[in-house]
């Protein structure tokens, strides 16, 4: 690993991300490897600091808690912000300039009796959040509806840095046996992404209940998203297909990039009826793959389609089925809306990532420094501690365990498994 305190050319302040977790195949995981290798070309060191990784990516980070006494005080940090953790507490109270990145934070209330330690992580989240306006220099949305949040939030300057996906994923050979099972003269409608409540799979399941019944029975939903932690929900989707006596709703989990890919190539049609996006990469995925999109305005939706696809507005099953038909049933309408697909998608990929990111970093780094907030007293002392209890947690779990509760912790540490810095610093 290259020393933190290095410069590229002599003098040139370094350059580092801080995310909570990096996973491969992910779009914040693209966002950030990609932010690594403009930096890079550019001339800038550039690390990535991370609280947690996927062993796949591992290699190619720094744990946030051997990071502290490698980074300089002219340094500065791009740090991904979509959840609170204790990267992000680290990153704070650090002396560097900073600028924020936004990815998002789904509100609480799509939690709330499905997944109760999720629910509370995004509320603490976006709490968090708010102290950040004074800490960092500059504030990016990865679309014009985060930026928007964050100009709500008090942050100042904003601007948005846009995601620009990485299709060659894409590219892999499709998968046989994926083919094999859905190449046929079935109908298939696909969504990808969690099975997760903002994203309203059973909106999808109601939709494809009433295009069946009305106009082509021989027609399948394909789900391909993990429901990993929300194994409840997802039981209670296969409660409303059996219900309704839906056919062929498929939930397919988590796929390969070949399935993937294969799974666009036999999509007639790519529905969406999420009601929260930041963004929502596998919309631009399917434009790559040149699938139609039919998708609810909600969130960024609208701003990522730029104009491609057709949007939606009313959820009722009857009105969003006679649009599916319109789309499937005229080959002059999935013509234009392809051709308007194909003109938004070039204009995303028309845009310069590398140039937009550097000019964002060398016009932070000029600006003069921007008074820093207070750190309360005794913080790194109590990163140190926690430090040391996260070893022992680690290393000698039932010692961790055996470790007496600070008065407000019991229910804290049943809910997240480990103490904050401060909780565990009380001990």
């Amino acid at each position: 690993m290259t020393d933190a305190r290095g410069r590229a050319d002599g003098h040139r302040p370094a350059v580092h991300q801080v995310v909570a977790r990096l996973a491969p195949g992910d779009a914040i995981g693209h966002e950030v490897l990609g932010i690594q290798r403009a930096l890079r070309t550019a001339g800038f060191v550039s690390e990535i600091v991370v609280e947690g990784a996927d062993p796949a990516v591992e290699d190619l980070t720094v744990d946030y808690l051997d990071f502290v006494d490698q980074i300089h005080d002219d340094d500065l940090l791009i740090h991904h912000f979509s959840l609170g953790s204790r990267a992000s507490r680290m990153a704070y109270a650090l002396r560097c300039r900073m600028i924020l990145v936004y990815h998002n934070i789904t509100p609480a209330e799509y939690f709330i009796g499905i997944h109760d330690r999720l629910a509370r992580e995004c509320y603490h989240g976006r709490r968090e959040l708010s102290a950040y306006p004074a800490r960092v220099d500059l504030a990016l949305g990865d679309s014009e509806f985060n930026r928007l949040e964050l100009e709500a939030a008090g942050f100042s300057p904003t601007a948005v840095l846009p995601v620009v996906p990485d299709f060659s994923h894409l590219d892999a050979p499709a998968d046989e046996h994926t083919l094999a099972a859905y190449d046929d003269d079935w109908t298939n409608i696909l969504f990808v992404g969690r099975i997760v409540p903002h994203k309203r799979p059973e909106d999808l399941i109601r939709f494809v209940d009433a295009y069946q019944r009305k106009y082509q029975p021989k027609t399948r939903l394909l789900l391909a998203g993990s429901a990993v932690e929300f194994e409840s929900y997802l039981a209670q989707l296969h409660g409303l297909v059996s219900r309704l006596g839906v056919r062929e709703v498929n939930f397919l989990g988590r796929v390969t990039d070949r399935e993937l890919s294969a799974l666009y190539q036999v999509a007639d049609l790519y529905l969406s009826a999420s009601e929260h996006e930041g963004f929502c990469v596998p919309i631009t995925e399917a434009f790559y793959k040149r699938v139609p999109v039919l998708a609810f305005a909600a969130g960024a939706v609208q701003a990522t389609m730029d104009g491609g696809g057709r949007l939606f507005m009313s959820r009722d099953p009857r009105t969003v089925a006679a649009e599916m038909d319109r789309l499937l049933s005229s080959e002059d309408v999935e013509a234009s809306t392809l051709a308007a697909q194909d003109a938004a998608l070039a204009r995303l990929r028309a845009r310069d990532f590398g140039r937009m990111l550097v000019e964002f970093v060398e016009r932070t780094i000029a600006q003069p420094r921007r008074p820093l907030p207070g750190v309360a007293p005794g913080f790194w002392t109590e990163f140190r501690l926690a430090q040391e209890i996260e070893t022992i947690r680690e290393t000698r779990p039932s010692a961790f365990h055996a470790l007496p509760y600070a008065p407000d912790e019991r229910a804290y540490r049943a809910d997240f498994g480990a103490p904050a810095m401060s909780r565990g610093a009380r001990r």
